[in-house]
């Protein structure tokens, strides 16, 4: 008898079965916010208490990210079964998440490599817990996260190799575009990349044509103004399979999109007529000009001041970790354009024109120099450290024309920015998976591949769940986007899971790489640096956390 016959035998149905699940996640998650709610009182109140109880609010944040992760991978198997899609890969995903994410819940979720959030950090006990989860804990015991399950998937993923493990379950049009953006990877960025980041190069702007070519920065942009027209959903597709290539370059169409939303939600009907048809196009690239040294994630003390004089802006102050400015043709700038308003009120969007610079000469442009910020991974695009002096920007280039508006300009942009970034994560997992998987079969150890150890196996087999279940939580929240429904809470959460899988697959395939995963010479080394960036850039994990627990306990008031 097969391990599938075996499966659909020993257990009730998974439909059913995920779907339990996620109900009894559901409940342990309602009990949860009752009672961190009792200790830290309602959001809003008590601001001192709630981050004196971060271990309690960010391990609900986390325990929420959980819930909602199991609720959308037990939609995509209703749907895959539904659609008569769930073959034996897809299935054999479903059934390792489920379970090990259901017995996280119990034992503990990780919210980072030394920090485990448990049922009793959260005021719940774990005998309640498990009366929660018990039902769900036991049948998954012989048919979830079995030795049996992880090895069978492994040896399907070495008859069939393919970057993503199973169907993911989108339109045939999505598919499409992400073969089109796979091959494109494959000839002319892979083969590279490796390059141009031990050189810290600039991806070639050969490879920046060829992107524009194929619509990468006009992808969401409406069609009158020449763009692709479609929604975030391909944003996420393409990301992934550019970012499996190389990180850098599926972040430089970040830029376009940071951008192009700031226009589409704020700018006059002239700002969005001269600016997005060029930045669909690729004969505009845009860098977001946001961080300043000492604010980091705290925007409301933004000190870069914008004074009018006449018909000009004049910017003076510094900004830090600018990502591609040097190219950059249009700089999103956020400044203080009135200093007696406080906090968030004061501040102001302006869509700033500077001449693209060279490594000899980076800032071409008076009032402007800057200094690179050396990384460690990220690389392609160059980090800065810019200073304005005087700096001078039109009064026609203020966003919508209204000054005061910038704060709220900006967080419209955040919901495209998470998912993006959350896709951004689940292609440089998937780079890593792919790593993994080809060195263990190619390694020979004590007479045989070390693929054929569990432990190593056991490493790739959860790397390409946790990978499906990261990919349902950010697909979902694209098509929240889309539908014009608030989905800040979901695409917090996907970009807080995504960039979690992302590392914990960069560090296991290096880990299965051995003492060669720590040469330069291996791509598995850039991977892991450009891993680590993502709990840290668009919101620090901690940061996202802290969000994500203030919505949920603003909810239901």
């Amino acid at each position: 008898m097969s391990l599938a016959a075996k499966r659909s035998e020993s257990g009730p149905d998974l439909v059913a079965l995920a779907s339990r699940a996620a109900e009894a996640l559901d409940a342990v998650l309602a009990d949860a916010i009752l009672s961190v709610k009792a200790r830290v009182g309602a959001a809003g109140t008590g601001a001192r208490l709630f981050d004196r109880e971060q271990r309690a609010t960010h391990g609900l944040a986390w325990l929420a990210t959980y819930a909602e992760a199991v609720r959308q991978l037990a939609a995509y198997t209703a749907r895959m079964t539904e659609a008569g899609k769930l073959g034996e890969i897809e299935e054999l995903v479903v059934r390792i998440g489920l379970g090990e994410y259901v017995a996280q819940v119990a034992g503990g979720i990780p919210m980072s490599q030394g920090e485990f959030v448990r049922p009793t950090d959260l005021g719940l006990a774990t005998a309640d817990v498990l009366r929660r989860l018990g039902p769900s804990l036991d049948a998954l015991a012989g048919v979830g996260n079995t030795p049996e399950n992880r090895a069978r998937l492994v040896e399907l993923m070495r008859q069939h190799h393919s970057s993503t493990v199973g169907d993911c379950g989108i339109d045939d049009t999505y598919e499409q575009i992400r073969e089109e953006m796979r091959k494109f990877a494959d000839s002319e960025v892979i083969p590279h990349a490796h390059g141009w980041h031990r050189a810290n190069a600039y991806i070639p702007m050969e490879t920046v044509t060829h992107m524009a070519e194929l619509g990468v920065f006009g992808l969401t942009i409406p069609e009158e103004y020449g763009g692709m027209g479609l929604g975030k959903e391909s944003m996420c597709v393409v990301s992934e399979e550019l970012s499996r290539g190389y990180i850098g370059v599926g972040s430089l169409g970040t830029r376009s999109e940071i951008a192009a939303e700031l226009i589409l939600g704020g700018g006059t009907d002239e700002q969005k007529q001269k600016w997005l048809p060029k930045i669909a196009s690729g004969e505009i690239l845009p860098t977001a000009v946001f961080t300043e040294p000492n604010t980091g994630s705290d925007l409301a003390s933004l000190r870069t001041r914008a004074v009018r004089e006449g018909d000009v802006y004049k910017v003076n102050g510094n900004k830090t970790w600018i990502t591609h400015p040097v190219r950059a043709d249009l700089m999103t700038l956020l400044v203080r354009t009135n200093p007696k308003d406080p906090g968030y009120q004061g501040l102001s969007m302006l869509l700033a024109e500077k001449p693209r610079g060279t490594d000899a000469e980076p800032f071409p442009a008076p009032g402007m120099s800057g200094t690179e910020i050396e990384v460690l991974g990220y690389r392609g695009m160059k980090e800065y450290e810019i200073a304005f002096d005087g700096f001078e920007v039109p009064v026609e280039n203020l966003l919508g024309g209204v000054e005061g508006q910038g704060f709220k300009q900006l967080m419209q942009t955040f919901e495209a920015a998470r998912i993006q970034t959350a896709a951004r994560a689940i292609g440089v997992a998937q780079a890593a998976m792919e790593e993994a998987l080809a060195y263990a079969e190619t390694r020979v150890q004590f007479g045989q591949p070390i693929v054929a150890f569990p432990r190593v196996s056991d490493k790739i087999a959860m790397m390409a769940a946790e990978i499906m279940i990261a990919r349902q939580i950010s697909y979902f929240a694209a098509k929240e986007k889309d539908e014009g429904k608030r989905c800040d809470l979901e695409a917090g959460m996907a970009k807080l899971l995504a960039a979690r899988v992302a590392w914990a697959a960069a560090d296991n395939a290096v880990q299965i790489h051995g003492g060669n995963g720590f040469a330069l010479e291996y791509r598995i080394s850039r991977i892991l640096c450009d891993a680590r960036i993502l709990s840290i850039f668009e919101g620090a994990a901690e940061i996202q956390a802290q969000v994500i627990a203030r919505r949920l306990m603003d909810r239901g008031n």
